[in-house]
């Protein structure tokens, strides 16, 4: 078959359950990882004969994708603030709202010799980007999961980033005596219980639900427990970055507020939504 072939029929056979924009980012992945083809390469090589094994991976990946599992976990490949990052079932899927996030980081914090925490790292792609981003800084990373520490440190040493993974649960880390950090940095679990209906099956079917959810009597358990570790981990002057679930800018402001945090805001993203919360120790 042509790839011209193949690309028609793995279209074809995901249109009833995909909108044409998904599919073709889904498809540039897949030239991408399976021929290390662009666009252009594909329009050059439109008319080749393909070998067998080529079809037969985009017919197996066509059957995954419509049982809703994630094009990153087929491809064990997420690329995210212009990087590739190795993720599994194990990590979360790096969303583009999180590429802000580290643009606002490295925007705010020029100085040298900087100290960073990222809570609940995952496949690591705060950290490793934050330490590429920021020269010179001492970054390091958290996660309650062995599995996804192990992604994280696989994701820095190809990437060839410093940073320094423990294994911990943020929820009876103790807080230090002496401050340790200049940013603190988290991205937690804060989709509520009650929003599981709302959301997609290739989310609740495949993506890691401890990293996902909170109690819908609790939504903020993380940020409480982050915001009273900063109060001795972060140094004076210090900067707490969050992602938020958007419908909690305000509480979790003032959450912040109320544990002596100032210069606290909620700041949207692309989409307009309240996305991020800083404050200031």
């Amino acid at each position: 078959m042509t790839l011209t072939e193949i690309l028609h029929n793995f279209r074809h056979r995901l249109a009833s359950c995909y909108p044409p924009g998904e599919i073709n980012g889904m498809e540039m992945a897949m030239l991408d990882n399976l021929l290390n083809y662009s666009r252009v390469d594909a329009i050059l090589h439109a008319n080749d004969e393909m070998p067998t094994f080529i079809a037969e991976k985009f017919t197996t990946i066509a059957d995954r994708l419509l049982r809703h599992e994630p094009i990153q976990y087929i491809l064990g490949d997420a690329y995210f603030h212009g990087h590739h990052f190795r993720v599994t079932p194990a990590t979360l899927i790096p969303r583009p709202e999180t590429e802000e996030l580290i643009d606002m980081i490295a925007d705010e914090n020029t100085a040298a010799d900087l100290r960073v925490l990222d809570i609940g790292t995952g496949s690591g792609c705060i950290a490793i980007s934050l330490a590429i981003a920021l020269r010179f800084a001492e970054v390091s990373a958290i996660d309650i999961s062995p599995d996804a520490l192990a992604i994280a440190k696989e994701n820095a040493k190809k990437l060839k980033a410093r940073v320094i993974f423990r294994q911990a649960d943020i929820l009876t880390l103790p807080v230090p005596e002496t401050p340790c950090y200049d940013i603190i940095v988290s991205n937690p679990p804060y989709i509520t219980d009650s929003e599981r209906a709302e959301m997609d099956n290739n989310v609740l079917d495949y993506e890691p639900h401890p990293a996902l959810f909170v109690p819908d009597n609790d939504p903020l358990l993380f940020y409480r427990t982050i915001a009273q570790y900063a109060t001795g981990a972060l140094s004076p002057g210090g900067k707490l970055y969050f992602e938020i679930n958007s419908r909690f800018p305000q509480e979790t402001c003032k959450l912040l507020t109320d544990y002596g945090f100032t210069d606290t805001k909620a700041i949207n993203d692309y989409r307009g939504l309240p996305r991020f919360v800083t404050a200031t120790r």
